[in-house]
């Protein structure tokens, strides 16, 4: 029997829109492969623009190796980021989280495009790319109960992207593009909550640099046929650097970026 794309769409989406959580689509349906998952996307994609959202980027998510393991997945996935999802903060802000499923945080680095970047393309081409850099969160979800699942799963579902916080903007001169072509591996990060620090990471955890990371994508995107390649103006957020935590009300999050030179945001988890 064929995949029902549209089926599993109508699924997902009631499960995002409702904050419920439903079982793993591999379960009832061995099939549903990478490509499989892909296509759903797609169509969940063009009903959020039917329905009048604004596509701004994309996340990629697994870029971290370490956590593989941990979610039974061995590589990378992308996902687009809506103009409803992604929250320009600064220094610091708020985000609610009710309406999310099992929800935790990740610090990543951020990347806004200037231009597209080519499948292929080398560190010192992507950066040539880059308009500006930012640190910032991503709020990742589980719409399957206790995080349990295949990369299939992940991919339909949105990515488990939930949300994006994007600090401060840090604009690239020439002679900072030529710093971060290794600075973007070398650099150290803390995570915190309350003030201590619950996780460290450095940029290399990230597919060896958050270069790399856009660099798979734009490689990614050109194998597959229905996929838009990467344009000037999309926002990327490359993965997180430490493991994913979980958010509860009432937590404060920071991030110190260390020598990267970024300013990671606070964010105070609403009620």
């Amino acid at each position: 029997m064929a995949t029902d794309i549209e089926a599993i769409a109508d699924r997902l989406i009631l499960a995002a829109d409702t904050a419920t959580q439903i079982a793993t689509l591999t379960a009832a349906d061995p099939a549903l492969d990478v490509e499989v998952a892909y296509a759903v996307l797609a169509t969940i994609g063009a009903r959020r623009r039917a329905a009048g959202w604004r596509m701004l980027g994309r996340k990629i998510g697994f870029t971290n190796p370490n956590i593989w393991p941990r979610y039974g997945v061995s590589q990378p996935l992308w996902a687009p980021m809506w103009d409803r999802t992604v929250h320009f903060v600064g220094a610091g802000g708020t985000l609610t989280v009710h309406a999310f499923t099992e929800p935790r945080i990740e610090p990543e680095v951020i990347l806004k495009l200037r231009a597209p970047v080519a499948a292929g393309a080398d560190a010192g081409a992507v950066l040539d790319a880059v308009d500006w850099i930012a640190a910032g969160f991503e709020i990742v979800q589980s719409p399957y109960p206790g995080w349990k699942f295949r990369l299939a799963d992940c991919i339909a579902a949105f990515g488990l992207h939930a949300a994006l916080v994007v600090g401060e903007p840090l604009e690239l001169t020439p002679a900072l593009r030529g710093t971060l072509v290794g600075g973007l591996g070398s650099f150290a990060l803390t995570l915190a909550r309350q003030g201590r620090v619950v996780d460290r990471g450095v940029g290399a955890n990230v597919l060896g640099s958050p270069v790399n990371a856009l660099a798979h994508l734009a490689t990614l995107l050109a194998s597959q046929p229905h996929s838009p390649p990467l344009a000037a103006g999309e926002i990327v957020t490359t993965g997180t650097i430490t493991d994913a935590w979980p958010v509860r009300a009432q937590d404060t999050w920071s991030s110190d970026y260390g020598e990267l030179g970024v300013l990671g945001p606070t964010l105070t988890i609403g009620s």
